[in-house]
Formats: C-alpha cells, structure tokens, sequence
C-alpha cells in the first residue's frame, strides 16, 4: 500500500504544472523554450444519428456503428464498418450528434476503402440547423473566429484530426463520382482544462440545479489558455463580459491562473488612456473584477502588481467627471446589445458605472495602504452622486443604478426590472438584474425568472446558455437539437441581432452564467466579507424551496453547506468550514 502511494505521489507530481513545466525540446533544438498547452483532450463518440442520406444513386449503410466506443485506431478488419458509396450523381450523407456542446474538433477514422484519396466536408453547428446550412452570406453561417464549414481530405486506413470550434453537431457530405468509402469512427476530440468542480449547488428545484450547471459549464468550456466569451463565435478575451464569468469561476473552480493571465492580457494590450476593448465600461468592469477576484482569492501579490495601472485608470475615470456631477465618458458608450438603442438608459447605466468604479476604487485603495487614493475615489463618488439620471424603462441601467445606491432597490425592483417577469432580461446584464432584485429582498422573484428566462433555453435543447435570448423567441420555436420541422421557426437561424444575427449567434456564451453565481450567493448564502475568503457571511434564502446545499471553494479549502426548513418554516442549517475561514451566521 505504501509503494502504491508513493506511485500515485509521483504520477501527481509529473503531470503536475510544475514539474510538467520543466520539460524541454530535444537538445538538437538549441536553447528554444517550447510553450506547453496543459489542456486536457478527450475523445468521444456520438449519441445519435440525426439524420442521414443517399440521394440518387448514393448508398450508406452501418452508420450504427458510429455510435460503438472508439478506440482511435485504424484496422484492417472490414468488418462492422459504416459504408459510404457515392454514385455519378449522388451524395452519402450523415449528421451526428455528440450529446452537448463541446470545444474542439473531430477525429476520423478510415477502412480499406475501395477509392483512395477520398474527400468529406464537415460542417459543425451549435444547433442541427446549422450544421445543416450552407455559408450563404444570408443566415449568418461564416468561418469567422474558427472555422466551421471545410473539405477534409482523408487518408486511405488512417486517422485525420481536424477541427477547433465550439459545437454539438458534426454533418458529414462524402465528396466525388463513383467514391466508395469505408467510415470506422468519427470521435469529437474534446479539448479543455482539466478542472473539478469544487462548487456545487443542489436543492430540492431540479431545474434550478441543471441551470446551475449549465451555467457551470458553459464557462468551463470558456476555459481555454485564456478565458473567452464564445467558443464558437468571439473566441477572444471581451473584459467587460468577463465579470460574471469570473464569479462563476470563483463560484464552481477557485483559483486558476486563466482569470489573471486573461485580466493582464487586457492590462498589457490597452495602456492609459486606451479603453479596453474599445468601451469605456469595459475598462471599468476590469477594475470591478479585479476587486472581485481579489476578495475570493485574496491574492495582495497579484493586487499590487495592478496597483500602477489601476490607479492611472481611476485617476483617468476621475477626468471624466464634470463639475455638475455628470460622467463625459468617451469612447464606446455601451452596456450590452439589447441596451444600446436605449441611449438615456445607456447614460443612465454609465453613471451608476462611474460610481460602482469610486466607491470600488475607495476599497481597492484602502487594501492596498494609499489613504489618498481612497479619499479622491471617496470624493469623486460624492461629485457623481450630484447628478442621478432617470434610467428610462431601461432594466439594464436599473440595476446598476440600484446596485450603485443611486436609485432606490425596491424601485428598480418593482418599477422595473420585475415589471414583465423574465420579458426585457438579457443574458450578459440579466446577472446584474438578478443582483438588483436580490437587494431588494425579492429573491423568489429572482429565482422565478432564472427558472422562466434561463430554463426557457433548456427547453430548447440547450446543453450551455447563450449570447442573447429574447422570451418573445419562444411561440412556435422548434428544439435546437432536431431539424425544425414544417410550420415550426428555427430559432438559430431566424433570431438574433447586431453582431449574433441568425447561425453566427453564439449558443455559449460565459458571460449568461449569471445564475450560477447568483443561486450560491443568494440561495446557498454564501457572501464573502474579507479577502480571501476569511470571513464568510452565511444568509440563505429559500423563498419556496424546502432545502438546498452545496459547497464553495476558497483558497483555504472547501465550505460545505445545508439548509433545510423545519416544519415551523425557519431554516436549519449545517455549515463546515476550513480552518482560516471564519463563518458568520445570519
């Protein structure tokens, strides 16, 4: 048992970051220090067999045998093998479904086919539809960011391995007169970061627990070498929307250097008085994040390391003020897509972003010792405070307005944000939404338009949550997951706007994980009141719920939780935390 210890220990400890890290290039190739990808990849095999055709005098047979666990390994056997034959004039088809959304491309596996030299083209799709569609410069199909809609050509009894998109479906087309091709396996070779789950929510409402997780796992996906806002479309470091992916990731993994390596490529790529990414917000929810992370994580290392910027930063916001208490924010003026047509919303929005950026500024100062840096923040949130915008029906603006202190919680919240239910939400700021409405004490409502907005994607099919969903998408919508059939709308193809019109619409998207976060903060009650996680406040919140657990990762451990309703209605609770954590109950 000892010598089996010892061998875990060291199989550990060289796959390890560390050690793995220390691996060189053969000496041949100089002093070249080789950059390692520590991504994890999986193959896997396909679900079902969606849909498959031979037109004319095309033939396909033994697609069942696609399904069967592959092994990646090409055979002579003939036996057992999908048969593919294309005639003069036509076509072998199939499209596979791989269960869920995954990030990564295909693997395929080829027999002793009669034709050598034998072509395919792929076409992944988020959605059946899309995999179905053709780049026709009408239905938003593209190549853009990763491409999606190629030729393959493959070997005679070999493996090909092509692909780095994020998708469900794969469609397979063999190409070329009298092609006669024989098809051992198409694997998804699923590349992402090995990392467990720490966090975890359950209760007794098993649509919120899958929201939870879907949640969870659309920003997993997310996860590459940096952490990106799509897998499939915007495979790319967007600062703004990384605030709720961030909670997340603090939420379900903790720490992991993705998140600081993502903030310091942002850090690095716009120096002052660049904004990021072009919006002056964004440079704003930088700074947000940073407050965000450190308090989770705790990490006064990595905080002064941000101090020479982050300070340029608030001292350029502060320039922005005028003497009326009104932002002159230049740049992008943006909040999110569903916003932007909203222009007093917008500046409304933008206002209560100034003030969230003082009085954050005001405590990132005060952690980091500069008592002047902390007053001018201090005194710049009073300056904006004079001059409080109506926020024009704009639920967006609402909430930060709300969450700002600049309008009243319960106002946003009744007036609002919880005018319509679920109508109005949208998936970046709905998080914001969801904060709104829990300060002001309506968490049941919170939970029912997770359960409503949220959910409404599950329905569809969805296996992660998307860019944008509108609840006026939902009468007469066909499943994403089957080909839509007649009379019914394909809600891929014929929704979206701005930059998502039609297929070119993300269907992961991390920054619509709000719920997973916001269900551990507000229902598990889990509210972090030190830095690092060393003072954590309790406070559930059940609204109709009879129990809930979960956990919660800190940089001391893990927090293990249950709340459970005695027959009086009050919650009992079961709290183990680990030593450095201390825990108050409310």
């Amino acid at each position: 048992m000892k010598c089996y210890k010892i061998f875990t220990l060291f199989v550990f400890l060289l796959l390890s970051k560390s050690v793995y890290s220390q691996f060189h290039l053969p000496p041949v190739w100089g002093n070249e220090i080789p950059q390692y990808d520590f991504r994890t990849k999986a193959y896997l095999s396909p679900k079902r067999i969606v849909w498959q055709e031979a037109t004319n005098d095309a033939t396909i047979s033994g697609t069942e045998c696609l399904l069967r666990v592959g092994n990646g390994q090409a055979v002579l056997s003939d036996g057992g093998l999908c048969h593919l034959k294309n005639g003069k004039s036509g076509r072998a088809s199939l499209l596979l479904d791989f269960g869920r959304e995954l990030q990564g491309g295909i693997q395929i596996v080829t027999g002793q086919s009669a034709t050598h030299d034998v072509n395919v083209r792929v076409r992944f799709g988020e959605s059946a539809s899309e995999a179905m569609s053709d780049i026709d410069g009408k239905n938003g199909a593209s190549n853009d960011h990763a491409i999606r809609d190629f030729i393959l050509p493959l070997p005679w009894l070999g493996v090909a391995e092509y692909g780095n998109s994020g998708f469900r479906f794969v469609r397979i087309d063999l190409l070329g007169e009298d092609t006669d091709f024989l098809l051992k396996e198409v694997r998804a070779s699923f590349l992402y970061n090995n990392l467990p789950y720490k966090g975890s929510f359950e209760c007794d409402n098993d649509r919120l627990n899958k929201i939870w997780m879907t949640g969870a796992y659309t920003v997993h996906l997310n996860l590459q070498n940096y952490l990106w806002d799509g897998i499939k479309r915007d495979r790319l470091v967007w600062i703004g929307d990384i605030y709720p992916e961030v909670e997340t990731v603090n939420t379900v993994f903790g720490y992991t250097d993705i998140v600081p390596k993502s903030l310091d490529l942002s850090r690095n790529l716009y120096p002052i008085p660049q904004w990021m990414n072009g919006y002056s917000s964004y440079s704003i929810w930088w700074l947000l994040t940073q407050y965000q992370w450190y308090m989770k994580q705790g990490n006064m290392k990595y905080l002064k390391e941000q101090r020479s910027y982050m300070f340029s930063l608030l001292n350029l916001l502060i320039e922005k003020i005028g003497t009326d208490g009104k932002e002159h924010l230049d740049g992008g003026r943006f909040l999110d897509w569903p916003s932007s047509t909203n222009l007093k919303g917008v500046d409304a929005g933008l206002q209560a972003l100034m003030v969230l950026a003082m009085q954050t500024g005001e405590k990132m100062s005060n952690y980091l010792g500069d008592k002047q840096m902390a007053n001018k923040c201090h005194d710049a949130a009073l300056q904006l405070g004079k001059y409080i915008p109506g926020c024009n029906h704009s639920k967006q603006a609402a909430a930060l307005m709300a969450l700002a202190g600049t309008m009243d919680a319960k106002k946003a919240n009744d007036n609002v944000i919880a005018l319509g239910g679920a109508k109005g939400f949208s998936t970046f700021y709905g998080y914001y939404m969801l904060e709104a409405m829990a300060k002001a004490g309506n968490y049941q409502g919170a939970m029912d338009i997770i359960s409503q907005y949220w959910g409404a994607m599950l329905d569809l099919g969805a296996t992660t949550f998307w860019e944008d969903f509108n609840m006026d998408w939902l009468p007469n919508a066909a499943r994403i997951d089957e080909l839509a059939p007649a009379g019914k709308i394909d809600v891929h193809r014929m929704y979206g706007d701005y930059c998502y019109k039609g297929y070119r619409h993300s269907l992961c998207h991390g920054w619509a994980s709000g719920p997973t976060s916001w269900l551990s903060e507000n229902v598990l009650g889990v509210k972090v009141l030190k830095p690092g996680c060393k003072e954590v406040l309790i406070e559930p919140h059940l609204g109709n719920l009879k129990w809930v657990k979960g956990t919660y990762p800190t940089p001391y451990g893990v927090i293990k939780i249950m709340h459970k309703k005695g027959k009086d209605g009050k919650v009992i609770s079961t709290i183990t935390a680990p030593k450095g954590v201390k825990i108050i109950k409310r």
